[in-house]
């Protein structure tokens, strides 16, 4: 039972699997509407997790040596929420409807369970999700057949979704756990985004946009400039207010004095999402440009202007074959994680420093890897402060120290233009982690994982 009743949700309690569209067929055209989308009543669903995890919850009422009888008010669950496209979903030959060949999948991990007793200021945590990023807590909501970049039929089909949320943040869920009822209340953050479902669900400009980063208002020349001292300055919120000004243009200016004044923000924002970093992006973004690195320093790039595409493919091909030979590690189409973390190691730069004729230079490319390797454990781990304390002290120097680098000896790629993770990555983590207490706990990897 939920006190007060949720508003906009249908009061039917024998509630399976629904129709995701909850009677808006009309809103979406060329598909048949009943066969796009397929999903659980939120509150359902969250029910059922709950109760999943009810061994759970009392047993760490016990561990906490504390009373259950008296436990049945005060009850906080945080939730992280993901969402993410899927490719190519086609059925290789079937007769079913005409649906997009694109999938998008929503889904929610409970984090934790933490109360508040009498007389105690803060919450103690009964319940901490261990594996936060394995495919086993992370819950299916949703399922749907549309492309991620289908803004109107995402919104369309999202939308019972974020009206279902905002009423359970509004409520409280009374529910029997362990023989008595007790009161839960619900805190949602969507953290398992990637960048372009984040600027699309937030109404940004797409990730080419000089407004480069999703958490801070600075363009991509600033960021290029001044690599590190950023602080994050975006909410949903301001977002919303953004949105409304240049709707209205309150001070009738140009289109570009408006979108310099909303910086970047194209469209109503849709859903919250909490900003923060997505780690298993960072890492496959942060290996691009490292691998784009690699390519110009066995070219000396930084010796040339503008070398032909005949040359750069010339470059490219001695790298994958070094890469390959020395450590099998095979060519692929786009960068993927598991390529990602291959190519980020000590060995893999000592590998291409043998193809890089000077010793200045082959010092430079490892101080930058030893530097970007003392910084990754800070936003890869799921509780830095335990796992890595000493480089997440070092972390701001590092940073530091790795932006200089690429300032000075890799000046050539960086003039005017950084790329949006790797600017995260530099200005945003110390922050971040300093807020809410990791990065790679809240990343999307249990959702990837569950899409494969």
């Amino acid at each position: 039972e939920w006190q007060p009743a949720l508003k906009n949700v249908s009061s039917s309690w024998d509630v399976g699997i629904i129709d995701g569209l909850s009677g808006w067929t009309t809103s979406v055209d060329d598909v048949p509407a009943d066969t796009i989308s397929r999903r659980f009543r939120y509150d359902v669903a969250l029910v059922s997790a709950l109760k999943d995890l009810e061994e759970d919850i009392m047993e760490g009422l016990r561990e906490r040596e504390l009373d259950d009888i008296m436990c049945t008010s005060g009850f906080t669950v945080v939730v992280k929420e993901s969402c993410d496209g899927m490719g190519d979903v086609g059925e290789k030959h079937g007769s079913g409807p005409a649906v997009p060949e694109k999938a998008v999948r929503f889904s929610f991990t409970i984090m934790s369970i933490s109360i508040r007793v009498e007389g105690e200021d803060d919450g103690i945590t009964i319940f901490q999700e261990q594996k936060p990023n394995s495919e086993l807590s992370c819950r299916p909501l949703c399922l749907i057949f549309v492309d991620e970049s289908d803004h109107e039929t995402l919104t369309a089909i999202l939308g019972p979704v974020v009206a279902e949320r905002k009423a359970m943040m509004e409520s409280r869920l009374i529910l029997s756990v362990g023989g008595l009822l007790r009161s839960f209340r619900f805190f949602f953050r969507g953290t398992g985004y990637d960048e372009k479902m984040v600027r699309e669900m937030e109404g940004l400009e797409a990730s080419g946009s000089t407004y480069i980063c999703t958490l801070c208002d600075s363009t991509r020349a600033e960021a290029s400039q001044n690599m590190v001292l950023h602080s994050i300055t975006r909410s949903h919120d301001e977002n919303l207010e953004r949105y409304e000004i240049r709707r209205t243009n309150p001070f009738s200016e140009s289109a570009d004095e408006l979108r310099d004044r909303v910086k970047g923000v194209s469209a109503k924002p849709f859903m919250e999402t909490q900003p923060t970093l997505d780690a298993l992006h960072c890492d496959i973004g942060n290996a691009t440009e490292f691998y784009k690195i690699f390519q110009d320093e066995i070219g000396e790039v930084y010796q040339k202007s503008n070398p032909s595409r005949e040359e750069r493919r010339r470059w490219r091909s001695a790298l994958d074959k070094q890469l390959r030979k020395k450590l099998k590690l095979k060519p692929v189409m786009r960068m993927n994680g598991n390529y990602a973390r291959r190519l980020m190691t000590r060995e893999a730069v000592e590998v291409v420093c043998e193809l890089v004729p000077s010793e200045e230079r082959r010092e430079a490319l490892q101080k930058l890897m030893d530097l970007y390797l003392q910084m990754k454990p800070v936003w890869r781990s799921t509780c830095p402060s335990r796992d890595c304390p000493v480089q997440l002290c070092q972390y701001s120097y590092n940073s530091q120290q790795f932006a200089d680098l690429l300032s000075t000896t890799f000046k050539y790629r960086y003039g005017g233009k950084i790329t949006n993770y790797l600017h995260k990555t530099l200005a945003h983590v110390p922050e971040i982690v300093e807020r809410d207490g990791s990065i790679g706990a809240w990343a999307s990897e249990g959702n990837e994982s569950g899409n494969k």
